[in-house]
């Protein structure tokens, strides 16, 4: 049986953030409460130069070979912050990329789960067309606002993911289990650029919801929490899945809960320093696992909880393949985070309030952003998107 899943996987994030010591000094509040009560060290600022598009485009572009652009025959863009109502945004990474012109292109949205979608999708394509490609973006950015209490859990970046057969990084198993409900617990009106949220409701849901899908889980599969090594949150803000993490534990035997703890901290350490990044949220949290644990080796499982406002859940499992850590671009993010420049609150504020919004024309300096792919401007309501 042919093996299908998760090849290669590469992230991209802007090249500005803020302390979040500097945030809540700022805001009047105690740095712990983000630090510790949010887990949240650093939150990646997006500059106007970068949107959704031009973040996906970097995230993919790194890890795609000649062979790859030509073999991919469907691209999956999944976002909540979508630049516009009709035209999906894969259209756009088609041309950027270079990607077979013989290629399906289109959006997913689902809040922050349409990522887990999108990549179910292509693990089922490819299983009917085992020598075809799919390229998963996973590509947002975290609004709530300036000032508002959702501040802190902003961020932004893309995560890309290639779908084949006999893949590098994983397995994707049949084994998903899924819940939707009608919730307002978040939710952001097609005229409004910040998201409404209620935050400890949401956080509430969240955690009803990993603990209904994972009772479904063990019903369904007759597995139970010994057959992982390791789990993956989607994590808006870390300190989210901890509390999910912790709600489990007491099934684990008192090693197993140390050894699930150790794996918990590796697949944080990227987020915290990111941010929210909505549908990508959950892939930079298993990429961070990957690329971060010491004791993770092939044949492992890894449990993954994906989550969506408004609600959506699903919980399934990978198997690593021999060679995992071969997927990842090595020293990847670590070269990202130690290039990055810290904003004061000021530059930060100043940015946030300057993005292209609306329907006038307008040139924007591209000069300061390093990136590839850029954004330059609006002419005659069209985004003018550049490579350096």
């Amino acid at each position: 049986m042919t093996v299908i899943g998760i090849d290669k996987m590469s992230f991209f994030s802007p090249q500005q953030y803020i302390d979040m010591v500097e945030l809540a000094n700022a805001r009047g509040e105690e740095p712990d409460k983000y630090l510790i009560g949010i887990g949240q060290t650093q939150q990646a600022v997006i500059p106007p130069t970068q949107d959704v598009v031009t973040m996906a485009a970097n995230a993919a572009d790194e890890m795609l070979t000649a062979s790859d652009r030509k073999t991919i025959t469907m691209i999956l863009f999944a976002t909540e912050s979508g630049i516009d109502n009709s035209k999906s945004g894969a259209v756009y990474l088609q041309r950027l990329l270079g990607i077979n012109p013989y290629a399906r292109t289109i959006e997913l949205k689902q809040a922050c789960y349409a990522g887990t979608f999108a990549l179910m999708q292509a693990r089922d394509y490819v299983t009917l067309h085992p020598t075809e490609k799919v390229l998963v973006i996973a590509s947002d950015i975290a609004r709530y606002g300036l000032n508002t209490s959702g501040e802190v859990t902003q961020g932004g970046g893309a995560v890309a993911m290639l779908v084949s057969a006999n893949p590098a990084i994983a397995q994707i198993n049949q084994d998903s289990q899924y819940l939707s409900r009608d919730v307002m617990d978040f939710w952001r009106p097609v005229y409004a650029d910040t998201a409404r949220v209620d935050g400890k409701y949401s956080a509430n849901i969240y955690q009803d919801f990993f603990k209904a899908i994972w009772m479904r889980y063990k019903q369904k599969t007759g597995l139970d929490i010994t057959h992982f090594q390791a789990f993956a949150f989607h994590l808006p803000f870390t300190k989210m899945g901890l509390k999910a993490l912790r709600d489990v534990l007491p099934e684990a035997s008192e090693a197993q809960q140390a050894n699930l703890m150790r794996e918990f901290e590796a697949s944080r350490v990227y987020n915290k320093r990111i941010g929210n990044l909505y549908t990508g949220s959950l892939y930079l949290s298993l990429y961070s696992l990957l690329a971060n644990s010491a004791t993770l080796k092939a044949g492992d499982h890894v449990g993954m909880f994906s989550y969506g406002s408004g609600a959506e859940g699903e919980f399934y499992s990978l198997t690593l393949r021999p060679h995992f850590k071969a997927g990842l671009i090595n020293g990847q993010l670590e070269e990202l985070l130690s290039n990055r420049e810290q904003l004061t609150i000021a530059e930060y504020e100043e940015i946030f309030d300057s993005q292209l919004n609306g329907p006038t024309d307008r040139q924007l300096d591209t000069q300061q952003d390093t990136a590839k792919f850029v954004l330059s401007g609006l002419e005659n309501e069209q985004r003018q998107y550049i490579c350096h």
